[in-house]
This record gives structure tokens, C-alpha cells and sequence, in this order.
């Protein structure tokens, strides 16, 4: 094969002299793999398959052949929705998606609350609303628009208060919760994964344990509770016990959602973090968690503001933008530091480590809140507040507030799998570079450079390990009866060059990836079909 020339691969393939990593975490082996109708169907040792008459043959000598990858924490609810090929994943070798992450999914949707709905995705999400209602609708639509990478949809609980109660502080009622609940099972039904939440985001935040725990319980056991903690700051601790108790009390996985101890004054806190996991673990609770291989995060700019400014959605936190009184009342609470009501991320980061990514006018894509500061002649954190009300909140921004220490922590345990937790796309302006280069950074990075994990325990945390999580099926081990999503690459040679700078630089050292026994990528090159689908869970 030449390069740019990719082999068609409509027929039977067969994989030859390959560096095979199952993703079971088993040591490598070379071996030949053979293809047939989207399916491994043989693993025999090099050469015994080579004289099967019209194969396509592919020589991976050399090259690493893994199971496709599993982006376990991904924000791409709308990328099927998009006119452009969302080509992010499938650059970095996922062949699979878990998306509705954080609690937000872009269904269901109360026709009563269809605005609310709107005001608060599109402060996340780019798509053209086309009407559905329940996750049925929903997932309809994604049937009819293929996606680059295989989808397997949590729903989020963001998005069932506000289609049962709305975008308001309100405690939810036994009928509330009963009618999110029905919207869950509902869900399930038609092909839902499980229940995310985020509870720093609003309308989250204004839930209660009781009430997550009883939406919880309405899942099947095998199903996940997937969450972004209500604090992962100075209460990190108090957070995970309420996810733990969630769980305890629904009978049902837990995920926590990219495990982190945020601030500069909570570094060192992830061991503390995972002691207690573990200690769960070893009392029968079922609870497994992600990360993504950067120290800054990457989220709307909104979430600077005090959890009472979001309540009653974008048009109340807007007039309070607009009040002097209750802007002022937002500045002090910013400017107080970490008040023990809320985690307060500027406390966190510092202005100068809040960078904007991407606003809905683009002004000041690419500054961070001190520099726009100077610009502007303000104090930092009135320019902060000038810019949600100029953006009427469509901001996203890259803060930086980890620890390497604490990511190297997190990554060390078994129970650690691997996500991008991309911001959607379809936005313009400089995104994280974890959304191109997530996948390549862990294997470059944490396997050949530092030694953090070895290559085989790298490709379970990003194949097996969230495929049994979340109960994703056919994929995940290269095994006969699989279904053949494969990626090949150099271990020498892989690695993002992205920055946060430059973040959209494609990945190196990747040779090619398989969707269901079809070349999808092959020397950095799309093939241009998107076969991509919405899974089911196994």
C-alpha cells in the first residue's frame, strides 16, 4: 500500500504480522487477524491464514493492532446533527462515543419548557432543534443521521428537570421526581445507557441526594449513574460519598466523571479521593472512574457565577447581569473566595488561569480573563461578568487548575478509564486540545515517556475496561466474534503536538482505523463515509 492510498476493504481483510493488544490487558502477541462481514472472525499465529485466496491483505509488521477506542466521557451529543464530518475521535482511533455526559443530553424536551431546554443546551450545544420530544424521538433522529463513531447515549439529568420542572431552584416534588423517572425509564427503553448528572451546572445543583437517588433506583442494576460531583475542590471528599450513597442506595454502577482535586489549594487531594473509592470498591460497590490526560479543564464560562444566578435559566441570570444590585452581589461572592457554599473556580484558577475558548461574537477567543481585563480597564473580575452579559452566556472557557501529580495519581489505578470530555463541536474559537488529542497524549505521554502504565494496561482502560462498564457491546477486545473496530499504530510514533495554543492539530504515528471490518481512516486521511451508529446496550 502507498500512503494516501487506502486498501478497500469491503470483502475479507486479513491484518498480518501484528502487534496484537486485545485490551484485556494481556501482554502482546504478533499475530494475523482475519475479517469477515465486519466481524474478526480468526487470530492464528503470522503466516497460517496467508494463503487464503481474495483477501484484501494489510501488512501491520511493526505496528500495534488494538480494539478502537472507547471515549468513555464525550460531549458530541450534536455532532451527527452537523453538515461537516466530526473527525476528532476517529483522528485519535475511537471508534465509540459515551455521550450525555454531565447532565446534559439533548433529550428529552417538555414541549411546555421547549425554550428553557434551548436556553440552557445552546449554551453548551451547536444544532438545529427539529422538534422531538421524548429520547425515542430522539434517537430516531440519530438512526436517520449517521455518525462518524459508534453513540451509546446516557441521559442527563440536567435535562429531565428541566422538561419536568424547569430551569427554577426549586426542591423537586415526589410527583416531580415520579415524572423524571417515567422520562428515564422511557429512555432506557429505547436504548439509554444510563443517568448522568452535573451537579455544579444548573439545574443540577439545586437537586438533593434523595432526589438522585430515586431516579437512580429507577435503572436496571447493570446500569450506570455517571456524575460530574457537586464539588471536586476543597469537597471533594463529601462529594464522593454522595455519589457512593447514591449508588448504595439504587443498586447501580457509579462513574465519577473525570476525577480531579480542583484549586491550587486542594492539590494532592486525588490519593484521599481514590482511598476512599477503593475502600467502597472493597465493600461491594460497584463505582469506576475517568479521566482526561491534561491539567486544565474546559467548561462554560458561566459556572464562575454563584449557583443562585442561574436560577429561573438564562433570561433571570441575564437581568441579574443587568441589575446593579445583583451584580454587585455576584462580584462580592466571587471576589470572597471558596465561602463553603459553592465551588467557586476563580478562587481556583486565578484570572490569569481562566482562558477563553470560544464566545458566541468571538471578541476575545484566545485571551484570558486578566488580559481581557487590561484591555478592557477593569478590574478582572468585572471584565468576567461584562463578558457573560455581552455573550448572553454562549462562552466556553480552558481553566487551568490541576495538578500532573494528582493526574499521574489518578491514572495509576485499575479502575481508571479514559475520556476526552470534548466540548461539543460545531463552535468556532480555541477549543482544549484534549478534544483532538486525548487518546495519542496517553500513549505517548503517560506510556513511552513517563512510564505512568504500560501499553497493554493503557488499551484496557480505553477498551474493555469502559466497555464493561457500560455495558457497550461486541467491542472492546480484539476476539473472534467481535465486531472489527480496530485501530493500528506505532508506539513510537503516536502522540498529539497539539497546545493549547494550537490545540487543533491532527494526531502522528496513527496508520489506520477500522469501523466494523471498513477502513475509516488510513494515513491521517478520512475515507469520507460516516459509518458510525447508535448502539444499544449489550
Amino acid at each position: 500500500m502507498t500512503p494516501h492510498t487506502p486498501p478497500v476493504t469491503d470483502g475479507s481483510v486479513l491484518i498480518s504480522n501484528a502487534r496484537v493488544i486485545d485490551g484485556t490487558g494481556a501482554p502482546e502477541i504478533t499475530a494475523d487477524i482475519l475479517v469477515e462481514n465486519g466481524y474478526i472472525t480468526q487470530i492464528a499465529p503470522p503466516g497460517s491464514l496467508a494463503a487464503m485466496p481474495g483477501i484484501v491483505r494489510i501488512d501491520a509488521r511493526g505496528s500495534v493492532v488494538a480494539p478502537g477506542f472507547i471515549d468513555v466521557h464525550s460531549h458530541a451529543d450534536n455532532a451527527p446533527l452537523l453538515a461537516d464530518d466530526d473527525l476528532t475521535k476517529i483522528s485519535q482511533g475511537v471508534t465509540t462515543e459515551i455521550t450525555g455526559n454531565c447532565g446534559y443530553s439533548l433529550a428529552p424536551v417538555d414541549p411546555n419548557r421547549e425554550q428553557e431546554f434551548l436556553d440552557d443546551s445552546r449554551k453548551l450545544f451547536t444544532f438545529e432543534y427539529t422538534g422531538w420530544r421524548g429520547a425515542d424521538e430522539w434517537f430516531a433522529v440519530l438512526d436517520r443521521r449517521p455518525a462518524v463513531v459508534n453513540i451509546c447515549p446516557l441521559i442527563g439529568h440536567g435535562t429531565l428537570r428541566i422538561a419536568a420542572i424547569g430551569a427554577a431552584n426549586v426542591p423537586a416534588s415526589s410527583a416531580d421526581v415520579e415524572a423524571m423517572g417515567d422520562l428515564l425509564e422511557a429512555a432506557l427503553e429505547a436504548g439509554a445507557f444510563g443517568l448522568s448528572s452535573g451537579l455544579i451546572y444548573p439545574p443540577g445543583m439545586y437537586s438533593s441526594t434523595e432526589e438522585l437517588a430515586r431516579l437512580a433506583s429507577r435503572m436496571p442494576a447493570d446500569r450506570v449513574y455517571a456524575t460530574h460531583m457537586r464539588d471536586e475542590s476543597a469537597r471533594l471528599l463529601e462529594s464522593i460519598d454522595e455519589a457512593l450513597t447514591i449508588a448504595r442506595t439504587a443498586g447501580c454502577r457509579v462513574q465519577i466523571s473525570h476525577v480531579k482535586a480542583a484549586g491550587k489549594q486542594n492539590w494532592g487531594g486525588v490519593q484521599r479521593a481514590l482511598d476512599r473509592l477503593d475502600e467502597a470498591r472493597n465493600s461491594g460497590t460497584r463505582v469506576t472512574q475517568d479521566i482526561y490526560p491534561y491539567s486544565a479543564a474546559a467548561t462554560s464560562l458561566s459556572i464562575c457565577l454563584p449557583p443562585w444566578a442561574h436560577d429561573g435559566g438564562l433570561p433571570a441570570t441575564l437581568r441579574y447581569l443587568a441589575d446593579p444590585s445583583t451584580r454587585a452581589r455576584m462580584r462580592e461572592q466571587i471576589l470572597a473566595g471558596d465561602d463553603g457554599t459553592w465551588e467557586n473556580v476563580v478562587y481556583g484558577a486565578g484570572y490569569e488561569g481562566i482562558l477563553v475558548a470560544d464566545t458566541r461574537s468571538g471578541t476575545y477567543d484566545g485571551s484570558t480573563i486578566a488580559e481581557i481585563a487590561v484591555t478592557r480597564g477593569v478590574e478582572p473580575v468585572d471584565a468576567l461578568l461584562a463578558l457573560l452579559q455581552d455573550e448572553e452566556l454562549e462562552a466556553r472557557m480552558v481553566i487551568f487548575d490541576m495538578d500532573e501529580r494528582d493526574l499521574e495519581t489518578a491514572l495509576r489505578s485499575p479502575f481508571t478509564s479514559i475520556g476526552s470530555d470534548g466540548l461539543p463541536p460545531g463552535r468556532e474559537g480555541r477549543q482544549h486540545p484534549r478534544l483532538y488529542g486525548t487518546f495519542p497524549r496517553v500513549l505517548a505521554r503517560y506510556v513511552r515517556e513517563r512510564g505512568i502504565i504500560d501499553l497493554p494496561e493503557a488499551i484496557r482502560r480505553m477498551t474493555s475496561l469502559p466497555a464493561e462498564v457500560f455495558g457497550v457491546p461486541e467491542r472492546g477486545i480484539l476476539a473472534i466474534g467481535k465486531v472489527a473496530d480496530i485501530v493500528c499504530f506505532d508506539p513510537a510514533a503516536i502522540d498529539h503536538p497539539g497546545t493549547y495554543v494550537e490545540p487543533e492539530l491532527a494526531p502522528q504515528g496513527i496508520s489506520w482505523v477500522m469501523q466494523a471490518g471498513h477502513i475509516a481512516m488510513f494515513d491521517g486521511q478520512w475515507a469520507g463515509i460516516r459509518r458510525g451508529s447508535r448502539l444499544r446496550p449489550a
